[in-house]
């Protein structure tokens, strides 16, 4: 028994130190709209690193808007809402833009983006960090680590 309480910290300190990517966004996949002149979405992995940070807006020069949204199931019914204030990841953590949950709408995206092209975005954090990337473009109905 005593044997089994020593090895608990040690399993809890090294699940603490599983190391995070240093980039503060990773993931990004973008899925193309079914219908042409519908939005796309873009969906990532943020992180905090170690202070934490507050992402604000995401943009992109293939689309003529972004906004980030969130899906909340209330009643039995989705809806989807939009994210005002930014999205705050604690220090250490990540939050996850997915299918049915947290996502960036991508609107006027050109009909002649295909599934494989690159699409940049650039992320805008509250601290006045910017990043850009580029996200792989994917299919509608996807079949990408964000659709579960």
């Amino acid at each position: 028994m005593s044997l089994k309480i020593g090895f608990l910290p040690a399993i809890l300190m090294l699940a603490a130190c599983t190391p995070q990517p240093k980039a503060p966004v990773n993931d990004a996949i973008v899925r193309l709209p079914a219908v042409a002149g519908r939005p796309g979405a873009a969906y990532f992995t943020l992180y905090g690193g170690d202070k934490g940070r507050t992402l604000v807006s995401v943009a992109s020069p293939a689309a003529t808007r972004a906004a980030m949204h969130d899906m909340t199931m209330s009643n039995g019914m989705m809806s989807m809402a939009p994210i005002t204030g930014g999205v705050v990841v604690p220090a250490n953590g990540e939050v996850r833009f997915e299918s049915g949950g947290k996502h960036v709408m991508l609107f006027g995206l050109p009909p002649s983006l295909k599934p494989g092209d690159a699409v940049q975005l650039t992320f805008t954090f509250a601290s006045g960090e910017k990043t850009s990337l580029d996200a792989k473009a994917e299919a509608p109905g996807g079949g990408d680590m964000h659709s579960h």
